[in-house]
């Protein structure tokens, strides 16, 4: 190389990197693949593909050559022969279909086409299902270019637009207020051999919201369940509103005592939920012993209510009991700050569809389901039953303390600390 690799690799403003971008190039007009010569010459992959294919944004940096006009690489097939093949093309050349036929006659399998060409097996294996005869089913090289050529070029028109009766049949269903899911499957119906009439629902939703495309009358929207005019995006999660209104701290910086379950103290809590979405019944088991609180919930569920609650339960712990607390991400730990500044217990939450994050709490729960069923109403039980309920857990033998209860564990860890 004439030149130096670059030390500093920030971002250099304005400054063209001509020396690598022609040495790049040059290696790849050499049949280097697209990693190996960005590594050579010291830039990332994708700013090779850049120089290679041109900018996403369609600002072509270099022109792609033709197949005609692309340097042949010599590449010896299974049969030990050279045969030239146009490698530096993105796409497959006049040449390269007619070896692709020649071969499917001799019967070579398409690995051994694909490795003779220097192509992906799976690019031979498309091209030949793409353009073959439609009829017979014959791969003919030159009338497979001729179909590749027509369908490259962009923009390509919208099929609803090309079909008169297509673009008429949709409006007025549309007009009878069917969804378009409803419609594409109805032409499939109706329609049963004419694939020039089948589009799925997804076409339709292009063709009513889609700017510049006028394949549908936009007042048709009008007739959608939603009846929006423009299509609402969906929320990337580095978009999306803050669940609560104090920030919550993730399970992750939870203490590592906590999860080795060492130390007692750490707690996991959630809701039983009874008939109707109508009652609820708090549950706190503690990681370490097992043992379980049932919070009493008197009427509703909302946010003061289970926090008030929750409050009342854990401050008849002493404090090096309260050490800290797990839940899901329900609302119903909206203030969740005020409880632990009541408490001095911090509260950690559990990723999004992570159960296993609260694992005992969860298996807590479906042992208290032959206690308080599915689809009954919690609230018919007071405070007196719950903690008969809690007693009767805290007492029954557990395979993974040694066949002791939680209370005996928790009593014990209570004698030692004392």
């Amino acid at each position: 190389m004439d030149f130096e690799i670059r030390k500093d690799r920030r971002p250099q403003g304005p400054r063209k990197l001509l020396k690598e971008r022609e040495l790049y190039l040059s290696l790849v007009d050499q049949g280097m693949s697209n990693t190996q010569a960005s590594r050579m010459v010291g830039v990332h992959p994708r700013t090779g593909r850049e120089w290679r294919y041109g900018r996403p944004d369609g600002r072509v940096k270099r022109p792609r050559p033709r197949a005609q006009d692309a340097p042949a690489v010599a590449v010896r097939s299974a049969k030990t022969r050279l045969i030239e093949v146009r490698g530096d093309s993105r796409y497959l050349g006049e040449d390269e279909r007619i070896h692709i036929a020649d071969r499917l006659r001799e019967k070579a399998t398409i690995r051994a086409i694909a490795a003779e060409l220097g192509r992906s097996a799976s690019t031979i294996s498309r091209e030949i299902r793409r353009n073959r005869h439609p009829l017979n089913g014959q791969y003919r090289p030159h009338a497979a270019h001729a179909r590749a050529r027509a369908r490259r070029p962009r923009p390509k028109g919208g099929k609803i637009a090309a079909c008169l009766l297509l673009r008429d049949t949709i409006q007025s269903w549309l007009g009878l207020k069917w969804s378009p899911e409803q419609i594409s499957r109805s032409l499939r119906l109706h329609f049963p051999g004419q694939t020039e009439m089948h589009v799925s629902h997804e076409t339709i939703y292009q063709a009513l919201y889609v700017q510049g495309r006028g394949e549908l009358r936009r007042e048709l929207t009008k007739a959608l369940r939603t009846g929006r005019t423009l299509r609402k995006p969906q929320r990337r999660p580095d978009q999306r509103i803050p669940r609560f209104p104090a920030p919550m701290v993730m399970i992750s910086e939870r203490p590592a005592e906590a999860a080795d379950r060492a130390v007692p103290g750490h707690w996991e809590g959630d809701l039983i939920i009874g008939k109707n979405n109508g009652s609820a019944i708090g549950t706190l088991v503690e990681r370490t012993t097992r043992y379980v609180m049932l919070v009493h919930l008197p009427g509703t569920r909302d946010t003061l209510t289970v926090r008030d609650a929750l409050i009342d339960t854990v401050s008849t712990l002493p404090a090096h009991l309260r050490r800290s607390l797990t839940w899901d991400q329900g609302s119903e730990m909206g203030p969740h700050h005020q409880f632990s500044m009541a408490t001095g217990m911090p509260v950690y939450f559990c990723d999004p569809s992570s159960p296993w994050q609260r694992g005992s709490n969860e298996n807590t729960n479906g042992l208290l389901r032959q206690y308080f069923p599915k689809g009954t109403d919690l609230s018919r039980h007071n405070r007196e039953h719950l903690d008969a309920v809690a007693a009767e857990l805290n007492g029954r033998p557990r395979k993974t303390l040694g066949w002791e209860t939680p209370a005996e564990r928790l009593a014990k860890l209570l004698t030692t600390t004392a």
